[in-house]
């Protein structure tokens, strides 16, 4: 089931905005709680645990979906800790985020499943899809003229858009699988790798 609650909760949880696009939650940096209890060393499970948490969190991903791209990305050749983050970035709400139609992932998600975007000339309504090289999407006139797409591709002019991505006039386009230099150097994925490997 997907968190709705406080994003400032969760934020302060993981020490990181995985939830929201502001960082105003850094002024009250303690742990939730009325009286959080602090670890003096936490286990390596632990330091494990809360990475896999704070990245299926910012993806905004339930903990069966978060497990079946690591297992997807255990099938494939090459390194699975990269691939695995590679699969995370080609999911198309997030795709949608990067190329800056909507503030947070959870927004592109909304816009998504509320059947405002083409795959390849096709509407499309599955925000988890992954999307490969050469793939293209396009969001409807409705949408791509409203306040909120606008407003947000305003806000986005001062980002730049990951040099694996192609912002078309209504869309964008997948030109290459992103590098690991493209994605959130904050994100330890190794951590992520090793926890899953012990179960």
């Amino acid at each position: 089931m997907r968190y709705t609650g406080p994003k400032w909760r969760i934020n302060r949880r993981e020490n990181y905005t995985v939830l929201g696009s502001t960082e105003k939650w850094k002024r009250r940096q303690s742990l939730p709680g009325q009286f959080p209890v602090l670890a003096k060393r936490p286990s390596e499970y632990a330091i494990q645990f809360r990475e896999k948490q704070k990245v299926k969190r910012m993806y905004g991903m339930s903990e069966r979906q978060f497990k079946r791209f690591f297992r997807l990305a255990l099938k494939s050749t090459g390194n699975t800790s990269l691939k695995f983050l590679q699969l995370l970035e080609l999911r198309l709400d997030n795709v949608l985020y990067r190329l800056g139609f909507a503030s947070t992932r959870a927004q592109a998600r909304q816009i998504i499943l509320h059947r405002h975007v083409k795959l390849n000339g096709r509407v499309h309504n599955i925000a988890s899809t992954i999307l490969r090289v050469g793939d293209e999407i396009e969001l409807k006139d409705e949408m791509l003229n409203s306040v909120v797409v606008m407003s947000n591709l305003k806000n986005k002019i001062a980002k730049t858009i990951p040099s694996w991505l192609e912002k078309l006039e209504k869309g964008g386009k997948v030109v290459q699988e992103p590098s690991r230099l493209d994605i959130d150097s904050n994100i330890k994925e190794n951590l992520i790798v090793e926890l899953y490997s012990k179960s």
